[in-house]
């Protein structure tokens, strides 16, 4: 069973996030690790050690009441959704989020992180200043990030960016898996511009070992890269954007703020990030 843990501070951005998570749950046959951070606040000098301790386990409990007192409003959306049967564990922490989220990945051994993710309007949101944006360049495993007005809906079509190269081969295979699990298709996209130094063969050789899967490869000549894909996105229909981060600032570079009035009418899908350490 695949593990997936779901990072949330119980605001409205992760509860809708939370939904997805359930879903995806249900379609990876994974169970939820429900993670809570905090940090103590900066005390002074004066406090001596035992004082300290005193004030971190009285703000551990008041969390853990908190956390507590949010359980039953989970299980409430899960029961709506008919997804009570997936299992829920619960894990609090105390530290900067994106080091707890690495230490619950490596303590629980998780297979997936899925966070909801605001703070911009659009595109920008996923990948600028949010702690989604962090922990997509922070980790090793595959991280689904769902914008805050995106509402569920089940996976239909997939989309997939791929340079048509070797590492990318494996991550388009876990893809492929999410897709047969949930019935979806696969369409996958390949931008080509002026500098592309992709042959005719090499993308025959892909639909070759791919055509048994029904991929649907979509070439696309173009120097816009950023604005191609969000066309993709659009205009086939895509419910889950996977992508392969090929390096630490790609996801920041591909979505700059000039972009985000230009297709603010574009509805934000949930992104799938793959590491190319994790393939």
């Amino acid at each position: 069973m695949k593990k997936i843990l779901f990072p949330t501070d119980f605001s409205e951005v992760a509860n809708n996030a939370f939904i997805h998570a359930l879903e995806f749950a249900k379609i990876v046959n994974g169970e939820l690790v429900l993670l809570h951070t905090f940090e103590l606040p900066i005390v002074e000098s004066s406090f001596t050690p035992d004082n300290y301790y005193t004030l971190f386990d009285s703000m551990q409990l008041a969390q853990y009441d908190m956390f507590k007192g949010q359980i039953p409003k989970l299980r409430e959306i899960a029961h709506k959704q008919h997804l009570e049967s997936i299992r829920l564990n619960h894990k609090i922490m105390e530290g900067d989020l994106i080091y707890s989220i690495k230490k619950a990945i490596r303590e629980e051994h998780i297979d997936f992180v899925v966070m909801g993710t605001a703070g911009a309007t659009g595109w920008e949101a996923f990948f600028m200043g949010s702690n989604t944006g962090a922990v997509l360049t922070a980790v090793d495993v595959p991280v689904l990030s769902v914008p805050v007005e995106t509402e569920y809906i089940p996976i239909k079509t997939i989309g997939f960016t791929t340079r048509f190269r070797d590492k990318d081969k494996g991550a388009l295979k876990q893809v492929l898996k999410i897709a047969k699990k949930s019935n979806a298709v696969v369409k996958c996209l390949y931008v080509k511009t002026e500098k592309s130094d992709v042959t005719e063969e090499t993308i025959s050789q892909w639909r070759k070992e791919f055509e048994l899967e029904s991929v649907e490869f979509i070439i696309t000549n173009s120097d816009y890269v950023k604005e191609t894909i969000l066309d993709f996105v659009s205009h086939k229909n895509i419910d889950m954007l996977a992508m392969v981060t090929h390096k630490r600032n790609f996801f920041s570079e591909l979505f700059q703020p000039s972009l985000t009035q230009k297709f603010s009418n574009i509805s934000p899908v949930p992104v799938l990030a793959l590491h190319e350490e994790g393939i």
